[in-house]
């Protein structure tokens, strides 16, 4: 069993006052339902959360429609400006975000820290992108007859971003529809609120006018239906479980709101027998135990070429078994915990029926004794389809791995799920790389890269792992509609 590391920075001091954001104003906790954020190196209380009453959302709805005619006439140029400086002051506080989002989220600092980075460049590049909804001037038909494409901002978005990515999640749906005009009535995860309520005050120090953003927290189910029941949401997007993504279109759909998805994965990782092996196995523990496994895009499925199966296997195993899990806040680890103990009961529950089905345990499979909520990096091999492991996404760290001989009959497995978000290859064969291109299903495919995500690329899935894009151009249009007028 793995050893913890426990750190005597394990501290919550320095967390935030938990607040919501409403129509500009931060509203304490009054007499409003609550409850506790929990740090997960421990498992301790470091913070009460207000939730949302639904006078608290009607006022943010109120403010969102309000906003919506001075925000979508405030020329790109200013929203830039504004969101230039959001970034600019995340990055000038980022070690106090980065510091948060580990305690209450549990990943390391590193990961913390480099997460801050990319989020205040992807609000800096909507910044830049915002100027660049060009709409289009038709050749014409006849004199005096012109016919125009316009580009207008949607309307006030209601967004919903999973705990994971504390930073990133607000930062990718606040950037996209703020950039494009619209006001953003956000509801982060409950259990990492105060690193959202930065990403906030960021963009309200920047001189973000009041109920452009609102930032709100309750019983998800209830802020859900509550907002997309109302005709002031014009756009839904949602960042989590296929499950409640399908709930939440159902909601959408009673008022025909615009939707973009980012659902779950299981994402595939194909390994031919013409790969430097160490290498590939030194990229993909660094990527499988990335957050503890608790990514969308994390690879979990791994089949492996039967040449190199075995060497694999154990090349896995033994790096899984040296990796130093403990306090994210502790600079030499490189696994925190899992979020939150629900993760824990999952982790088990899959994996015990991994092992009533015939998996071979090559490392870890267990709890980490002691305070937090941390599991060994777990390394499986030999399980078959029947296994619920197989068909589940793990949203852990483990790393299941099969062989194979064929080209294709991967390709089958790796499309056999639903799932569509994610896909990685390694081979130095250009002809596999191109037909790998063409045939696996998935939004989002690495070809001897694990790095599928950069500021200004696409960010989606197919299948059920939902539909539309985040980040990139793709995820600017998605918070505009398209006008065409004639006029003579």
């Amino acid at each position: 069993m793995s050893a913890i590391e426990m750190s005597p920075a394990t501290s919550a001091e320095g967390y935030a006052d938990l607040k919501l954001l409403i129509a500009g104003e931060w509203t304490p906790l009054g007499n409003r339902e609550s409850e506790p954020v929990l740090n997960p190196a421990t498992g301790e209380c470091i913070g009460i959360l207000p939730h949302a009453s639904k006078a608290d959302l009607d006022r943010a709805l109120d403010a969102a429609e309000k906003a919506s005619p001075v925000w979508r006439n405030t020329s790109p140029q200013d929203r830039g400006k504004i969101l230039k400086r959001a970034a600019d002051l995340m990055r000038e506080r980022s070690e106090h975000i980065a510091r948060i989002a580990t305690i209450e989220e549990g990943k390391t600092i590193h990961e913390s820290r480099f997460e801050l980075n990319f989020s205040a460049d992807v609000i800096e590049w909507f910044a830049e992108e915002g100027r660049r909804a060009y709409g289009r001037v038709l050749p014409q038909r006849m004199p005096g007859v012109r016919m125009t494409v316009l580009k207008e901002p949607v309307g006030p978005v209601a967004a919903f971003a999973p705990w994971n990515f504390p930073i990133g999640n607000p930062c990718r749906k606040l950037g996209a529809a703020l950039a494009a005009g619209c006001p953003c009535i956000i509801k982060p995860a409950e259990h990492t609120p105060a690193t959202a309520l930065e990403v906030a005050r960021a963009l309200v120090d920047a001189g973000l006018p009041k109920g452009v953003i609102s930032m709100v927290f309750g019983v998800p189910s209830d802020v859900s239906t509550h907002l997309l029941a109302s005709p002031i949401i014009r756009k839904l997007s949602f960042t989590g479980s296929t499950r409640v993504g399908k709930q939440l279109l159902k909601l959408a759909a009673d008022g025909m709101k615009r939707t973009t998805m980012e659902l779950g994965g299981h994402a595939p990782v194909l390994v031919f027998d013409d790969v430097d092996v160490d290498h590939v196995l030194d990229l993909s523990v660094v990527s499988k135990f990335r957050n503890a496994g608790q990514v969308c895009i994390s690879p979990t499925r791994y089949y492996v070429h039967e040449k190199i199966y075995s060497r694999f296997v154990e090349g896995f195993a033994a790096r899984a078994r040296s990796w130093t899990v403990g306090d994210g806040l502790d600079e030499k680890n490189k696994m925190g915990p899992l979020a939150h103990s629900l993760r824990l009961n999952a982790m088990d529950e899959l994996l015990t029926d991994a092992r009533k089905h015939g998996a071979q345990f090559k490392a870890g499979g267990s709890r980490i004794a002691g305070a937090g909520y941390f599991w060994e990096p777990t390394v499986i091999s030999d399980v078959p389809n029947e296994a619920r492991i197989m068909n589940e996404e793990p949203f852990g760290p483990v790393a299941i791995i099969n062989p194979f001989s064929d080209f294709d009959s991967v390709i089958k497995q790796a499309n056999r799920l639903p799932y569509g978000l994610a896909a990685y290859a390694f081979t130095n064969n250009n002809r596999t790389v191109n037909l790998l291109g063409e045939q696996i299903e998935a939004g989002l495919i690495g070809i001897n890269s694990y790095v599928i995500s950069v500021r200004d690329s696409p960010f989606g899935g197919m299948k059920e792992s939902g539909h539309g894009s985040e980040e990139g151009q793709e995820g600017l249009e998605a918070c505009l509609v398209t006008k065409f007028v004639t006029e003579s």
